[in-house]
Protein backbone atom coordinates (compact mmCIF):
# COMPACT_ATOMS: atom_id res chain seq x y z
CA UNK A 1 0.00 0.00 0.00
CA UNK A 2 1.18 3.51 -0.83
CA UNK A 3 0.16 6.59 0.85
CA UNK A 4 1.00 10.36 0.03
CA UNK A 5 2.22 12.80 2.63
CA UNK A 6 2.10 16.37 2.41
CA UNK A 7 5.79 17.52 3.04
CA UNK A 8 8.05 20.59 2.99
CA UNK A 9 11.09 19.08 1.90
CA UNK A 10 12.15 15.72 -0.50
CA UNK A 11 13.15 13.73 2.46
CA UNK A 12 11.68 11.38 4.93
CA UNK A 13 13.17 13.67 7.66
CA UNK A 14 11.19 16.15 6.03
CA UNK A 15 8.42 17.97 8.07
CA UNK A 16 4.69 17.03 7.63
CA UNK A 17 3.01 20.10 5.88
CA UNK A 18 1.01 22.30 7.81
CA UNK A 19 -1.26 23.47 5.27
CA UNK A 20 -1.47 21.69 1.30
CA UNK A 21 -2.00 24.59 -0.53
CA UNK A 22 1.30 26.40 1.30
CA UNK A 23 3.37 23.18 0.97
CA UNK A 24 5.94 21.90 -1.81
CA UNK A 25 6.48 18.30 -2.50
CA UNK A 26 3.83 15.44 -2.05
CA UNK A 27 6.27 12.45 -1.04
CA UNK A 28 4.83 9.18 -2.05
CA UNK A 29 5.59 6.50 0.48
CA UNK A 30 5.29 2.57 -0.12
CA UNK A 31 4.56 0.82 3.06
CA UNK A 32 6.13 -1.99 2.20
CA UNK A 33 9.23 -1.12 0.42
CA UNK A 34 9.57 2.39 2.05
CA UNK A 35 10.12 3.24 -1.70
CA UNK A 36 10.04 7.54 -1.97
CA UNK A 37 8.58 9.14 -5.10
CA UNK A 38 9.34 13.22 -4.57
CA UNK A 39 6.46 14.96 -6.74
CA UNK A 40 6.59 18.81 -6.51
CA UNK A 41 3.46 20.29 -5.27
CA UNK A 42 2.70 23.32 -7.13
CA UNK A 43 -0.58 24.90 -5.65
CA UNK A 44 -1.74 27.68 -7.73
CA UNK A 45 -4.08 29.41 -5.52
CA UNK A 46 -4.89 26.42 -3.51
CA UNK A 47 -8.62 25.16 -3.36
CA UNK A 48 -9.82 23.14 -6.62
CA UNK A 49 -6.60 23.10 -8.20
CA UNK A 50 -4.45 21.73 -5.18
CA UNK A 51 -7.29 19.29 -4.74
CA UNK A 52 -7.36 18.17 -8.93
CA UNK A 53 -3.40 18.16 -8.32
CA UNK A 54 -3.58 15.87 -5.44
CA UNK A 55 -6.09 13.61 -6.97
CA UNK A 56 -3.61 13.10 -10.05
CA UNK A 57 -0.67 12.54 -7.63
CA UNK A 58 -2.19 10.22 -5.60
CA UNK A 59 -4.30 8.01 -8.04
CA UNK A 60 -1.03 7.57 -10.83
CA UNK A 61 1.07 6.45 -8.24
CA UNK A 62 -1.54 3.92 -6.18
CA UNK A 63 -1.21 5.93 -2.81
CA UNK A 64 -4.61 5.01 -1.09
CA UNK A 65 -4.23 8.12 1.20
CA UNK A 66 -3.37 11.61 2.21
CA UNK A 67 -1.80 12.99 5.03
CA UNK A 68 -1.23 16.46 5.87
CA UNK A 69 -1.10 19.20 8.45
CA UNK A 70 -4.74 20.59 7.15
CA UNK A 71 -6.68 19.62 4.63
CA UNK A 72 -9.90 21.51 3.71
CA UNK A 73 -13.16 19.95 3.15
CA UNK A 74 -13.81 21.41 -0.23
CA UNK A 75 -10.42 19.69 -0.90
CA UNK A 76 -10.70 16.24 0.95
CA UNK A 77 -14.09 15.58 -0.68
CA UNK A 78 -12.84 15.29 -3.93
CA UNK A 79 -10.23 13.00 -2.31
CA UNK A 80 -13.03 10.64 -0.81
CA UNK A 81 -14.89 10.44 -4.45
CA UNK A 82 -11.52 9.18 -5.50
CA UNK A 83 -11.58 6.53 -2.49
CA UNK A 84 -8.52 8.34 -1.19
CA UNK A 85 -8.17 8.18 2.26
CA UNK A 86 -7.33 11.64 3.98
CA UNK A 87 -5.43 11.90 7.54
CA UNK A 88 -5.05 15.62 8.56
CA UNK A 89 -3.74 17.16 11.95
CA UNK A 90 -1.04 15.00 11.47
CA UNK A 91 2.65 17.00 12.55
CA UNK A 92 6.56 16.15 12.71
CA UNK A 93 9.06 14.34 10.53
CA UNK A 94 7.42 12.40 7.62
CA UNK A 95 9.18 9.26 8.42
CA UNK A 96 7.17 9.36 11.83
CA UNK A 97 3.96 9.88 10.24
CA UNK A 98 4.69 6.88 8.36
CA UNK A 99 5.20 4.84 11.49
CA UNK A 100 2.46 5.75 13.01
CA UNK A 101 0.34 5.23 10.08
CA UNK A 102 1.65 1.91 10.04
CA UNK A 103 1.03 1.20 13.59
CA UNK A 104 -2.41 1.97 12.95
CA UNK A 105 -2.09 5.03 15.34
CA UNK A 106 -4.68 7.24 13.59
CA UNK A 107 -7.86 6.23 14.23
CA UNK A 108 -9.43 5.18 10.95
CA UNK A 109 -13.11 6.22 9.77
CA UNK A 110 -15.08 4.64 6.51
CA UNK A 111 -18.40 4.80 4.66
CA UNK A 112 -18.61 1.62 2.59
CA UNK A 113 -15.78 1.56 0.20
CA UNK A 114 -14.79 5.10 0.53
CA UNK A 115 -12.67 6.73 3.05
CA UNK A 116 -13.17 9.47 5.74
CA UNK A 117 -11.82 12.05 7.15
CA UNK A 118 -9.77 11.15 10.14
CA UNK A 119 -7.79 13.38 12.55
CA UNK A 120 -4.28 12.59 13.75
CA UNK A 121 -4.73 13.71 16.79
CA UNK A 122 -8.57 12.68 17.66
CA UNK A 123 -7.10 9.95 19.54
CA UNK A 124 -4.87 11.60 22.18
CA UNK A 125 -7.97 14.59 22.51
CA UNK A 126 -10.08 12.11 23.39
CA UNK A 127 -7.99 9.68 25.72
CA UNK A 128 -7.24 13.70 27.21
CA UNK A 129 -10.93 14.23 27.35
CA UNK A 130 -11.41 11.26 29.05
CA UNK A 131 -8.94 11.68 31.70
CA UNK A 132 -10.22 15.62 33.06
CA UNK A 133 -13.64 13.91 32.96
CA UNK A 134 -12.78 11.20 35.49
CA UNK A 135 -10.64 13.85 37.24
CA UNK A 136 -13.89 16.00 37.69
CA UNK A 137 -15.97 13.07 38.41
CA UNK A 138 -13.57 11.70 41.46
CA UNK A 139 -13.71 15.36 42.39
CA UNK A 140 -17.51 15.96 42.94
CA UNK A 141 -17.99 12.08 43.83
CA UNK A 142 -17.47 12.63 47.86
CA UNK A 143 -19.94 15.75 47.66
CA UNK A 144 -22.07 14.06 45.82
CA UNK A 145 -22.30 10.85 47.90
CA UNK A 146 -22.37 13.26 51.29
CA UNK A 147 -25.43 14.67 49.80
CA UNK A 148 -27.41 11.55 48.99
CA UNK A 149 -26.11 10.16 52.35
CA UNK A 150 -27.51 13.68 54.03
CA UNK A 151 -31.14 13.00 52.19
CA UNK A 152 -31.27 9.77 53.29
CA UNK A 153 -31.01 10.91 57.06
CA UNK A 154 -33.25 14.02 55.93
CA UNK A 155 -36.01 11.39 54.76
CA UNK A 156 -35.74 9.56 57.95
CA UNK A 157 -35.74 11.95 60.71
CA UNK A 158 -37.89 14.73 59.12
CA UNK A 159 -41.44 14.03 58.82
CA UNK A 160 -43.22 15.79 56.36
CA UNK A 161 -45.82 17.56 58.98
CA UNK A 162 -42.77 19.40 60.28
CA UNK A 163 -41.72 20.90 57.30
CA UNK A 164 -45.30 21.86 57.13
CA UNK A 165 -44.94 23.42 59.82
CA UNK A 166 -42.07 25.28 58.74
CA UNK A 167 -43.27 26.66 55.08
CA UNK A 168 -47.27 27.30 55.65
CA UNK A 169 -47.69 27.15 51.76
CA UNK A 170 -47.84 30.84 51.70
CA UNK A 171 -46.09 32.07 48.71
CA UNK A 172 -44.50 35.17 50.23
CA UNK A 173 -43.80 33.52 53.98
CA UNK A 174 -42.25 30.12 51.94
CA UNK A 175 -40.17 32.46 49.39
CA UNK A 176 -38.55 34.58 52.54
CA UNK A 177 -37.75 31.09 54.33
CA UNK A 178 -36.36 29.44 51.51
CA UNK A 179 -33.97 32.56 50.78
CA UNK A 180 -32.81 32.48 54.49
CA UNK A 181 -32.20 28.45 53.95
CA UNK A 182 -30.22 29.21 50.81
CA UNK A 183 -28.01 31.71 52.59
CA UNK A 184 -27.09 30.01 55.68
CA UNK A 185 -26.50 26.63 53.98
CA UNK A 186 -24.47 27.61 50.58
CA UNK A 187 -22.18 25.53 49.00
CA UNK A 188 -21.76 23.72 45.30
CA UNK A 189 -24.79 24.70 43.00
CA UNK A 190 -25.41 20.64 42.64
CA UNK A 191 -26.04 20.43 46.16
CA UNK A 192 -28.90 22.64 46.03
CA UNK A 193 -29.85 20.82 42.86
CA UNK A 194 -30.23 17.72 44.58
CA UNK A 195 -31.78 19.11 48.00
CA UNK A 196 -34.36 21.49 46.17
CA UNK A 197 -36.09 18.41 44.20
CA UNK A 198 -36.22 16.24 47.47
CA UNK A 199 -37.81 18.87 49.11
CA UNK A 200 -40.20 19.48 45.87
CA UNK A 201 -41.23 15.80 46.07
CA UNK A 202 -41.89 16.13 49.97
CA UNK A 203 -44.41 18.80 48.79
CA UNK A 204 -42.93 21.86 49.77
CA UNK A 205 -43.75 24.87 48.35
CA UNK A 206 -42.18 26.12 44.90
CA UNK A 207 -41.22 29.48 45.75
CA UNK A 208 -39.23 27.96 48.54
CA UNK A 209 -37.56 25.58 46.82
CA UNK A 210 -36.45 28.58 44.02
CA UNK A 211 -35.37 31.03 45.91
CA UNK A 212 -33.50 28.46 48.31
CA UNK A 213 -31.70 27.63 45.39
CA UNK A 214 -30.63 31.12 44.15
CA UNK A 215 -29.49 31.75 47.78
CA UNK A 216 -27.43 28.95 47.99
CA UNK A 217 -25.02 29.84 44.82
CA UNK A 218 -25.52 34.40 45.68
CA UNK A 219 -25.59 34.78 49.47
CA UNK A 220 -23.20 33.22 52.04
CA UNK A 221 -23.71 34.15 55.57
CA UNK A 222 -20.95 31.55 56.28
CA UNK A 223 -18.31 33.49 54.54
CA UNK A 224 -19.82 36.88 55.17
CA UNK A 225 -17.05 37.84 57.33
CA UNK A 226 -13.69 36.68 55.13
CA UNK A 227 -15.80 38.95 52.45
CA UNK A 228 -16.26 41.89 54.34
CA UNK A 229 -12.38 41.32 55.46
CA UNK A 230 -11.12 41.39 51.79
CA UNK A 231 -13.76 43.72 49.91
CA UNK A 232 -15.12 45.89 52.83
CA UNK A 233 -18.10 46.18 54.39
CA UNK A 234 -20.04 48.16 53.02
CA UNK A 235 -19.57 46.12 49.46
CA UNK A 236 -20.49 42.73 51.33
CA UNK A 237 -23.29 43.58 53.24
CA UNK A 238 -24.75 45.42 49.71
CA UNK A 239 -23.78 42.90 47.64
CA UNK A 240 -25.56 40.18 49.84
CA UNK A 241 -28.72 42.26 50.75
CA UNK A 242 -29.30 42.78 46.62
CA UNK A 243 -28.81 38.83 46.31
CA UNK A 244 -31.06 38.14 48.74
CA UNK A 245 -33.70 40.16 47.68
CA UNK A 246 -33.43 39.47 44.21
CA UNK A 247 -33.76 35.70 44.85
CA UNK A 248 -36.92 36.30 46.25
CA UNK A 249 -38.21 38.52 42.96
CA UNK A 250 -36.51 35.55 41.02
CA UNK A 251 -38.43 32.56 42.80
CA UNK A 252 -41.68 34.64 42.04
CA UNK A 253 -40.77 34.98 38.24
CA UNK A 254 -39.59 31.13 38.21
CA UNK A 255 -42.99 30.33 39.53
CA UNK A 256 -44.72 32.05 37.54
CA UNK A 257 -42.95 31.37 34.13
CA UNK A 258 -43.15 27.71 35.15
CA UNK A 259 -47.20 27.90 35.60
CA UNK A 260 -47.04 29.65 31.99
CA UNK A 261 -44.96 26.85 30.09
CA UNK A 262 -47.11 24.03 31.74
Amino acid sequence: MKIAIVSDGRSLDAQVGDKLALSSYVLVVDLDTMKLEVVPLLSSGGGAAAAIKVISIALQKGAMAVLGGYISPRVSSPLMEHGIEVVTGVTGQVCDAVDSYKKGKFSKSFSGEKAGIRTGKDEQNFVQVLKKTAKQFSSIFPMLAGVVFLIGLFHAFVHKRLLFSIFSGKPLHDTVLGAFGGSVFAGNPINSYVIGDTLLKMGVSPYAVSALIVTWVTVGLVQLPAEIGSLGPRFALVRNGTAFLASIIIAFLTVYLVRILS
